[in-house]
């Protein structure tokens, strides 16, 4: 069984422009493999064996949230987990927060860049502590974006302090905490009390250093995800695979420790 952790689909009628946006934003540095619908998202886990894929929406105002929660609670199936998703602006987070834990969410999706918040300020710690007191998940963007200059309002120092911060509950850093800032990663986050996804991993950074990033902070902290559809997740796994890594720890990286958090299993 595998289950990606970390996929971006849009509706229907919003996935081309949405898509071309996106792609224009980072000079088509990612070529997508799909079309950003959640059609295009299911007929590739089909043809890649992937049985669940969490889709993970990100907001930049405050009128999209009712919507975009909605329609994120809505797609939901046996294939299809969902995150909400808050703009962190908003006059009114605990009201926010309790929506998306109203519509059955699992979590919730934060892009700081995107969003405009550097992770570590007073407001978010207090955002993030509500959110983890709901029983909600957390799941960061974290380091390099294309479509932004640095300094980056996600490097892993900063992550460092909201997991310092943190007294429990889930908090997962996507592209294995800090795209293109791995060198952070070892120093500031490996071994921490923090999950880190694959995503946007496998093409880029180096395979020993994943190795001794894994090696420090633990399999059991380490969640398989592709960002679709910015990344190919075929591609991902069969690297994944084919790593000295041994057939239990690749089973907990690509499910055991997602059906874990996610509830799908006890323990």
């Amino acid at each position: 069984m595998i289950i990606d952790f970390h996929t971006h689909v849009f509706p229907d009628n919003l996935a081309p422009r949405a898509m071309e946006v996106l792609a224009a934003g980072i000079d088509n540095l990612y070529p997508p493999v799909s079309d950003g619908t959640l059609a295009g998202l299911l007929h590739n886990m089909d043809k890649w064996s992937i049985a669940i894929s969490v889709v993970q929406p990100v907001i930049t105002k405050q009128p999209q949230f009712k919507k975009t929660n909605e329609w994120v609670a809505s797609i939901c199936s046996d294939k299809i987990m969902g995150f909400g998703a808050v703009f962190p602006h908003t006059d009114d987070y605990k009201r926010d927060i309790d929506f998306v834990v109203s519509l059955g969410l699992k979590g919730l999706k934060f892009h700081a860049e995107y969003q405009d918040f550097c992770v570590d300020d007073l407001r978010m710690l207090e955002i993030y502590d509500y959110a983890l007191s709901r029983g909600l998940i957390l799941l960061h963007h974290a380091g390099f974006d294309p479509a932004f200059l640095p300094p980056f309002h996600s490097s892993p120092q900063r992550f460092s302090k909201v997991v310092q911060a943190m007294k429990g509950g889930v908090i997962v850093l996507a592209h294995l905490g800090g795209h293109q800032q791995w060198s952070d990663v070892e120093k500031y986050l490996a071994g921490s009390n923090v999950y880190l996804d694959t995503s946007m991993g496998f093409d880029y950074f180096p395979h020993e250093q994943f190795l001794r990033i894994v090696e420090k902070h633990g399999t059991d902290k380490i969640l398989f995800a592709s960002d679709a559809p910015w990344s190919n997740a075929k591609s991902e796994i069969e690297q994944l695979r084919a790593l000295p890594i041994s057939d239990d720890d690749i089973s907990a990286i690509l499910s055991g420790n997602a059906k874990r958090i996610l509830n799908l299993i006890s323990g």
